[in-house]
């Protein structure tokens, strides 16, 4: 049976710009409006908006939910006051992820917790089996639309539209209040760009107010929608882990470098094993790498080393419109994971070179 895909609230609002739609997480998606390069080079100088609304949404509240929240979640939530936010994971029971996630501290005992679209019923269904003490959870995902408008010149536009302080948000914290006419919209300086910028959550029945009142006061920065295509290119230029391709359910956190939110300051699903693999430390590590002759990698193209064996694979591939160079990331044995390391690329039948470097690239 195929699975039926859904429409974005603004749907109509993106075929009117011009988007291109395609079926991306079980949604029709727009995957660019003027070209990759050209709104990606607009996020990185000025400011674009992203419809990001198949992005998950659950409330988790009430007696409970913190230690949920810290039962299913890697990273320590007791850090987090109100008015913050924090990227996580789900540690799965071998070792891999469920999901990554962004959980947001709204009041004392009331957490949103934002999920990847594609793990929608996955995280959902993850979360109840563990929630044996019957916290209060509820599913928002199809009530709530999400915009990002990022660049460096986001605080420009936006600040024309609200009375909310934008310069005084720090990185990973938010602010319930009133933009662009409407109330209550959680403004949080989040972002999958590493451009800066916003994160704009807001019912349905305000989506389309919004959205305008947004594009209006962006004018004289020259914003644009931005599609799929550039949120890629912009995430990747940055190392930021896209769930299915750099982390799933068969990588570890620590083996995808995100050691920094496996906090073993508390007890979490897995964290015995995890905490072993720490102490051991891992086989192989999610490395960035650069090609050094032309050639864009892709996604399931082959890392060999210098004598041609497959050492491992690309995850994540692209040309990087800031570098004008071939970029990726990609596992491979821990012993081939230092920088300077040179690797080759089996892009159709050739082997290319290019060399492992400290992510970001940009």
């Amino acid at each position: 049976m195929e699975e039926k895909i859904k429409s974005l609230v603004l749907e109509q609002k993106h075929i009117d710009l011009g988007g291109r739609m395609v079926p991306f997480a079980g949604y029709s998606m727009p995957i660019q409006y003027s070209g990759v390069v050209q709104e990606h080079m607009q996020v990185r100088e000025g400011v674009g908006i992203f419809d990001v609304s198949h992005m998950g949404e659950f409330y988790i509240s009430g007696k409970g939910s913190f230690d949920l929240i810290q039962k299913i979640s890697s990273n320590d939530a007791s850090k987090l006051e109100i008015g913050q936010a924090q990227y996580s994971c789900m540690p799965n029971e071998k070792g891999g992820i469920v999901d990554d996630l962004i959980v947001y501290r709204m009041t004392d005992d009331g957490y949103l917790l934002v999920v990847n679209a594609s793990n929608l019923e996955k995280d959902w269904n993850w979360i109840s089996k563990h929630n044996t003490e019957d916290v209060s959870m509820q599913n928002q995902s199809d009530k709530m639309c999400l915009f990002a408008v990022q660049g460096p010149k986001a605080i420009d536009a936006l600040q024309r539209i609200t009375d909310v302080n934008l310069e005084e948000i720090k990185y990973y914290s938010f602010e319930v209040g009133s933009i662009g006419g409407v109330e209550n919209v959680i403004i949080s300086a989040t972002g999958y760009t590493g451009s800066g910028g916003f994160e704009l959550y807001v019912d349905n029945a305000d989506a389309l107010t919004l959205w305008e009142n947004v594009m209006s006061a962006g004018e004289p920065e020259g914003i644009l929608p931005i599609g799929l295509g550039a949120r890629d290119t912009l995430r990747l230029e940055k190392g930021f882990c896209l769930y299915g391709n750099d982390i799933d359910e068969t990588t570890s956190p620590l083996e995808a470098g995100l050691g920094w939110i496996t906090k073993f300051s508390k007890d979490f699903i897995n964290a015995e094993n995890l905490k072993k693999q720490k102490e051991e430390g891992v086989r192989k590590r999610l490395v960035g790498f650069v090609m050094t002759e032309r050639g864009i990698p892709r996604s399931g193209y082959d890392i060999v080393d210098l004598e041609g064996n497959v050492v491992g694979n690309v995850t994540s591939g692209g040309q990087s419109p800031m570098l004008e160079k071939g970029i990726g990331m990609g596992y491979v044995p821990k012993e081939l994971s230092k920088k300077g390391t040179k690797i080759k690329i089996q892009i159709r039948k050739k082997q290319i070179a290019a060399e492992v470097v400290k992510v970001p690239f940009v």
